[in-house]
């Protein structure tokens, strides 16, 4: 007799890469196969099967979560241009010239722009995890960024009816040429930015030479990945500069170079502070958040951390730079915005300029805000949005916005709960070295990708944070905000699999997350109970003091601590996991 809990709700399961599918593979086998009666739709989301499906296996994941309203999203990779070559050796049948951006864009956005998505980040509860502070004051670290350019140099709006925008070129020939259009309607923000290759490459050359200079280990972080046309074009100039002028220096020197993403990054650096460096952030819009961050925390350290941290993105409308277009300058020439035939902005670029154009959706703000509100109404929470609405009419509309929701909500009787306005560093600032009992931190998509980083690094570590992804007509995805630990999987494959270090917690708490939903959806008590005592199984099993290697010496007694590989936390958690 099968004594597996029937459930009658298919569940989404979207795989992902490298050590972080491992072990989703085994969480799946362990806590959902063994002990439920359930189809599982899965998608193999993996870099190199939306290479060779050229993208349909995102299109997929969006058609599935839409008809099922209920997924698990695992950790993906975003290959870079390297990456993306090796992939194409490996398989040269496929046609580079005609893939989609699905095929090699980060999946991410993609989906919830497809479900209309908005994201929530918040701490896992593990109630033994007392964290040691980074001793930052007086910390070594300087930051630098660009003064010019960028979205500070931008030119930005509320388009004024509905209509299309786009995105003119005009070089050698004297023909306009169209790069981008878009739809917009009326209320809708659109910013154009572009960078100097010059500026860039004169950057470039005094961050180096202050490094050597002051012997500072370096530290470059950008978002190349998605962002590659811009974010992407400024790290190939940086990194140009480096080896052709100062990588030599560095090394003679015995200093590190260090590129990485800039969410991981900031993560990094925040939760463990090297002793003496120079952190380049060229992006100004976000240089200058990590810049007066990095100076309070040098006066005043980060406080222990005891409060309740969620952050929520704007997602849904794809806006700010991950639903933007973006791209080099093909030649020198002029570039121009018509919104509807009309010349709102023109400028000039050259060869090689990094080219930004987004956009947002007034609708799609308005139920990220209304989301908000109800959330942080439902668990007791103080919302802090971050705005640079005093010199950025692009999110003035978000002000705007605030203020008609306050007003419907009211109507109905769900006064919002309490909230401020401030500028998104000092929103920062907040989190980091002020954070209130319980708060909720409302950004846009960038910036609630580097904050939420920084946050669950501080919390412990990526993998003891959630991520849950919600759209209005209900669709629910859960996923970890971690990545897929490439660093880990090398020393996978080379033990041939003996040596499983990595901490699945965020991947059991979103599985885990799932099967609640589906069991209060289909009103199926056996499965809720199954979905809540495994999440108190996971929390037990830490407060128990057994710990992956990332939580080592992070418990309220560390002396009791057993550190084990993931095998070893998976079969304590199943031991502690009440049936």
């Amino acid at each position: 007799m099968d004594s597996r809990i029937n459930v009658t709700s298919p569940l989404v399961i979207l795989h992902g890469d490298e050590m972080a599918q491992v072990a989703f593979e085994q969480i799946l086998e362990k806590f959902v196969n063994a002990h439920l009666d359930i189809k599982l739709e899965e998608i193999d989301l993996s870099a190199e099967n939306r290479l060779l499906t050229n993208g349909q296996a995102v299109t997929d994941a969006i058609d599935a979560l839409q008809r099922h309203g209920v997924g698990v999203k695992n950790a993906g990779m975003t290959v870079n241009s390297q990456q993306l070559e090796e992939l194409l050796r490996k398989h040269p049948d496929v046609d580079s010239d005609s893939l989609h951006p699905l095929a090699i864009n980060s999946p991410n956005g993609a989906i919830r722009k497809g479900i209309s998505g908005n994201i929530t980040r918040e701490d896992i509860q593990f109630r033994n995890l007392k964290i040691r502070r980074p001793e930052w004051v007086n910390r070594d670290i300087e930051v630098e960024t660009m003064e010019f350019g960028g979205i500070k140099s931008s030119f930005n709006q509320l388009a004024h009816a509905s209509g299309v925008v786009k995105l003119m070129f005009v070089g050698s020939s004297g023909d306009p040429v169209e790069l981008h259009r878009r739809s917009v309607w009326k209320g809708d923000p659109w910013l154009l930015a572009t960078n100097d290759l010059d500026d860039i490459r004169a950057w470039a050359h005094n961050f180096f030479k202050r490094a050597i200079d002051e012997k500072r280990d370096i530290y470059l972080g950008l978002k190349d990945t998605v962002i590659p046309g811009y974010d992407g074009a400024m790290r190939a100039v940086i990194e140009e500069v480096y080896r052709n002028h100062y990588s030599k220096q560095v090394g003679d020197l015995g200093l590190s170079y260090n590129y990485e993403l800039i969410d991981a990054q900031a993560a990094r650096i925040v939760a463990n502070p090297p002793e003496r460096a120079l952190w380049g952030v060229p992006d100004n819009n976000t240089g200058r958040k990590l810049f007066k961050l990095v100076n309070e925390l040098r006066r005043f350290g980060i406080p222990t951390r005891s409060a309740h941290v969620s952050i929520s993105r704007m997602s849904a409308g794809g806006g700010d730079q991950y639903g933007s277009f973006n791209m080099p300058a093909q030649e020198d020439g002029l570039l121009k915005v018509v919104v509807d035939g009309e010349e709102k902005h023109a400028r000039r670029v050259r060869k090689g300029d990094p080219i930004l154009l987004m956009s947002n959706d007034r609708q799609a703000i308005k139920d990220w805000v209304t989301q908000v509100f109800r959330d942080a109404s439902r668990k007791d929470k103080e919302v802090y949005f971050g705005l640079k609405r005093e010199y950025m009419e692009y999110d003035e509309v978000f002000s705007d916005v605030i203020t008609e929701v306050r007003r419907k909500l009211a109507l109905e009787d769900t006064p919002p709960p309490s909230f401020m306005i401030m500028r998104p560093s000092s929103q920062l600032k907040k989190m980091i070295s002020d954070p209130p009992r319980n708060a909720l931190y409302p950004s846009q998509n960038l910036d609630g990708d580097i904050f939420s980083d920084i946050s669950a690094a501080l919390g412990g570590s990526l993998a003891t944070a959630s991520s849950i992804i919600e759209s209005k007509d209900g669709t629910m995805l859960f996923e970890a905000p971690h990545g897929t630990a490439h660093d880990l999987y090398l020393t996978y494959l080379e033990s041939e699999g003996r040596e499983a270090h990595f901490n699945p917690s965020a991947l059991i708490f979103a599985v885990a997350n799932a099967l609640e939903t589906l069991g209060h959806r289909e009103g199926n008590a056996p499965l809720t109970q199954y979905a809540v005592n495994l999440k108190a199984a996971l929390t037990e099993t830490v407060d128990s003091g057994v710990v992956t290697a990332d939580l080592k010496g992070k418990t309220v007694d560390p002396d009791s601590e057993q550190v084990v590989d993931m095998a070893g936390f998976l079969n304590a958690i199943e031991g502690a996991l009440r049936l």
